[in-house]
């Protein structure tokens, strides 16, 4: 999967040149985030001194802002044209990778066109939807943990008060603990992931067989009985991430209301501004999100650990059975 992308003279110009050319992208996409985090300072500070201050000042902070925020829109829209082209190529390199090894083995391997078609387009899609967001969350890390380091010297009330990069610490301790938390809640995810694939392939197999042979395949009682472990698996499935959920949409709450907490009570001291207030918000949500970006993207992941389970099963598969010995 991987090999044969990056490892290839044909698709080398594509794995490096448009991976070096899709970050120097998310670079500049996050340095115009940093502007704007500036930019959040100015603009509330005037919303709280609005009654001592010019109305002219709000429309010249808000063309300020559209200079940001258009140039921002632009790139990342082609951003994401050229990600979605990357893994297109991606699935390509894969997928005929596959294929003479594939047609070159003698005995049946089992799901070949689901792993071929399917599961590549998914390994290709995933990694293009994850590949992106971990590589701009790295980036943003980058950019944001030294603003956030320099902003926690404002925390002057309860127990982090006075205490270097407190605001760092703290985001990194939730990342950490809703990471571990989110892998143990999610431990049985990918294997029933994993299972489902192969009784949907079984269903699917046998409504295949069906459209040319109805006389020996698809009878009602074989589909039936098929369909009877979808939905025990699926049923399964929707237990496990019910109570997965449960566990991200409290811990997102929680997250949301966690840095007022902790950064608002100086607005009662005098110690910070309503303005300043904003911007460590803002930037204490970028480093938390961006070092949360496996947990917010659990369901994916696990998605694309069983893709990859079903894709290395296939490629043993088609490199361990005996060759065809051609006749000619």
């Amino acid at each position: 999967m991987f090999k044969v992308f990056f490892a290839s003279r044909k698709w080398a110009l594509w794995a490096y040149g448009g991976g070096l050319l899709l970050l120097t992208s998310l670079v500049a996409q996050v340095q115009m985030t940093v502007l704007i985090n500036e930019w959040y300072e100015g603009f509330y500070n005037l919303l709280q001194e609005a009654s001592k201050r010019n109305v002219e000042e709000l429309w010249e902070l808000i063309i300020q802002f559209c200079k940001i925020a258009f140039p921002y829109v632009l790139l990342a829209t082609a951003t994401s044209y050229l990600t979605r082209l990357y893994a297109f190529r991606w699935r390509e390199a894969i997928t005929f990778d596959y294929i003479p090894k594939w047609r070159n083995v003698i005995h049946e391997v089992e799901g070949a066109s689901q792993r071929i078609q399917e599961d590549a387009q998914k390994f290709a899609s995933l990694v293009e939807t994850l590949g992106l967001q971990v590589a701009k969350a790295m980036i943003t890390l980058i950019a944001f943990i030294p603003v956030l380091w320099m902003l926690s010297k404002h925390i002057t009330f309860g127990p982090m008060a006075n205490s270097p990069g407190s605001l760092v610490w703290l985001a990194i301790a939730l990342s950490v603990g809703g990471m571990v938390v989110s892998w143990f809640v999610g431990w049985q995810l990918p294997g029933l992931e994993y299972n489902n694939q192969k009784v949907e392939a079984a269903f699917r197999k046998e409504l295949v067989y069906g459209e040319d042979d109805k006389v020996n395949y698809s009878h009602a009682e074989t589909l039936f009985s098929l369909f009877t472990g979808i939905r025990f698996n699926y049923h399964r499935l929707f237990l496990h991430y019910g109570y997965f959920d449960i566990w991200l949409n409290l811990y997102g709450q929680l997250m949301v209301i966690l840095p007022y907490v902790v950064i608002a009570p100086g607005l009662f001291t005098a110690g910070i501004t309503l303005g300043l207030m904003m911007r460590m918000v803002n930037a204490f949500r970028e480093v938390r999100q961006s070092l949360m970006v496996l947990i917010d993207n659990w369901t994916r992941i696990t998605e694309l650990r069983s893709v990859y389970k079903r894709l290395r099963e296939f490629e043993r598969n088609i490199t361990a059975v005996e060759p065809m010995v051609s006749t000619c």
